[in-house]
């Protein structure tokens, strides 16, 4: 698709770069750009001040207009808006292509990709997977729902290099039926999240198909199929007759590196990461190097600081209660958890288990905390539990309970945006309790020594 001398709006810029990255790119490529947000200049301020310069036609805060979408020839939607959207029906009824920015990066993407989905540890294998690659010496973009927009980097891009993207179901359920087929495609795991944006299982499974049914004939995907959950997903697709393409798991026997990132999941994910990495045609002596020096991502089990006795993990990409589980698991018998947020519809009753195995306590904060303190309180009864509006009264509760040798982990189960701006936001603030702590305890201990 040539989008030059087209009317583009972008539906969308938001504050995290990919509509600035679409818009300055759809601009250079002599697109008519407009770009449409609810939300107001104060609050997109850093991302305007990204496009100063660029030639945006124009400019609509504060509320979208249905005119920008009747007359649009091109309408690139931000990924997180939901898919039953009334303008987007209005511009598709008028004729207009519906696109997203990840669609437009593939379209043109001369490298090799690889794409990782999956409903929890999509973030951490793909990025294992671009540490192996580059450690074999390929040139290697990792981008997706991982971090920056890889648009701006497509004319250094060669058909030699390899990209690999961590794909979220929000981006595959905008992919049209144009996107071009991935080499490899790694699904991490599967179970039931973002009802709040999907609806229903159905519509949620759809979108992690349109990856698996979406590999090249040539190409493989890898899947731990021996998970139940993983297993049916494939059995939905085979009766549905879409899998035509070779499935590998990874073998027991897969021998590892000492990993520098902690817990029983991340060496599944080191396992799916090491596979996917074989099929790409890697040297095996490159593996348990990519793998040994890989030190993790931010905001996923980061070891914030050592205060007062006490380890400070902030693991705010946990959204679901199957990675706040792994959290718990990976520090069992000796952590406090703080978990809340938006309920995004997956299963919390998973989380009941888990506390009752391995936390020595847990403080629920925002809008799921009363439900999250009920489970807590119905599968571990005995367990010191507490529920507060705030996460900065929840932390104190956890640090006035916790002792020497205990591990206090932000791992929240929920999505951010009841209290916060996103999941960095709201790591972030964690970081800042642990460090304003800390700068406290180096006062008081100053204080008596004088």
């Amino acid at each position: 698709m040539d989008v030059a001398g087209k009317r583009v709006t972008v539906m969308g810029l938001g504050r995290h770069g990919g509509g600035v990255a679409v818009s300055r790119w759809l601009a250079e490529a002599g697109a008519i750009v407009t770009i449409s947000d609810r939300a107001d200049a104060a609050t997109l301020a850093d991302s305007l001040s990204e496009l100063e310069g660029v030639p945006i036609a124009a400019l609509h805060l504060g509320e979208h207009h249905a005119d920008d979408f009747r007359a649009a020839e091109v309408v690139v939607v931000n990924p997180a808006v939901k898919p039953d959207n009334e303008l987007v029906q209005i511009a598709r009824q008028a004729g207009a292509t519906i696109t997203s920015e990840i669609e437009l990066f593939l379209e043109r993407c001369p490298a090799v990709t690889i794409g990782v989905t999956g409903s929890n540890g999509k973030s951490t294998t793909a990025a294992m997977i671009a540490a192996i690659l580059e450690t074999d010496g390929r040139r290697t973009w990792l981008g997706g729902n991982i971090g920056r927009s890889l648009l701006p980097d497509l004319k250094s891009m060669t058909a030699d290099d390899w990209a690999v993207l961590e794909l979220s179901s929000f981006q595959l359920a905008w992919m049209s039926d144009r996107w071009p087929r991935l080499f490899i495609g790694v699904l991490t795991s599967f179970s039931p999240n973002h009802f709040d944006w999907h609806g229903t299982l159905a519509h949620y499974a759809a979108s992690k198909f349109r990856l698996l049914s979406n590999v090249r004939r040539d190409g493989v995907v890898v899947a731990d199929t021996t998970d139940r959950a993983v297993s049916s997903l494939f059995d939905e697709l085979d009766e549905n007759g879409r899998v035509g393409m070779r499935v590998v798991r990874p073998e027991r026997r897969e021998k590892l590196p000492m990993l520098r990132v902690p817990g029983d999941h991340n060496r599944r994910n080191a396992a799916l990461a090491a596979l996917a990495a074989r099929c790409a045609g890697c040297d095996d002596a490159a593996i348990p190097r990519g793998l040994g020096g890989f030190t993790g991502l931010p905001h996923r089990l980061e070891l914030v600081a050592k205060v007062a006795g006490r380890e400070f993990y902030n693991d705010s990409m946990a959204t679901t209660p199957e990675s706040a589980a792994a959290a718990l698991a990976t520090y069992s018998g000796r952590v406090w958890l703080l978990a809340g947020g938006h309920d995004k519809g997956g299963d919390m009753e998973l989380l009941g288990p888990a506390l009752a195995r391995h936390a020595r306590g847990a403080a629920f904060f925002g809008a799921a905390r009363e439900k999250l303190h009920s489970i807590a309180v119905e599968h571990a009864p005995r367990t010191p539990l507490h529920a507060i509006e705030r996460m900065d009264e929840a932390f104190g509760w956890c640090m006035e309970q916790s002792r020497d040798g205990d591990v206090v982990v932000l791992s929240p189960a929920c999505a951010s945006y009841d209290q916060f701006r996103d999941y960095r936001h709201r790591g972030e603030h964690f970081a800042a309790l642990v460090h304003a702590l800390r700068d406290a305890t180096r006062s008081s201990h100053n204080d008596s020594r004088r």
